[in-house]
């Protein structure tokens, strides 16, 4: 039987009172002494004398979960972790608004800094999410992950 994979998107923008219920959500798990997190958020770029106004995120979401979950089971394999949380856009985000939380903890400080660390560069290098720059005129380009 196939092993359910939990969706870590959302549409729109990750909202600060959705992370701080998340973290909160943490205090009655006594046997973590250490969360790290890790928040992308949109930049304002200024790319060929044109600014980023926000950008469209897609992804191949079957796939995309499925990669996901295989980067937080490859974790916990590597790290002693206790839990941990992916969340990403989809859709349109705006400039200054977060469009990725990563929620890593731990018994102690040292292994919530290098697993985040590696999770937040396996999402990069390995989920095939898109985005779509849009500047201020109405035009795009695609996102080149970096």
């Amino acid at each position: 039987m196939e092993k359910k994979v939990k969706n870590v998107f959302k549409e729109g923008a990750i909202a600060p009172d959705f992370i701080a219920n998340a973290i909160a959500k943490h205090q009655v798990k006594t046997n973590i002494g250490a969360h790290n997190i890790f928040l992308g958020q949109v930049r304002a770029d200024k790319i060929d004398g044109k600014m980023v106004s926000a950008i469209e995120y897609s992804a191949y979401e079957t796939m995309a979960n499925h990669k996901f979950h295989e980067i937080k089971e490859q974790t916990f394999l590597e790290y002693n972790i206790t839990c941990m949380h992916i969340y990403h856009s989809l859709g349109k985000v705006a400039v200054g608004e977060v469009c990725l939380f990563v929620f890593v903890s731990a018994p102690h400080r040292r292994v919530v800094f290098e697993a985040l660390e590696y999770v937040v560069e396996a999402i990069k290098k390995e989920v095939p999410v898109f985005g779509k720059e849009l500047f201020e005129d109405d035009s795009y380009q695609w996102k080149v992950n970096t």
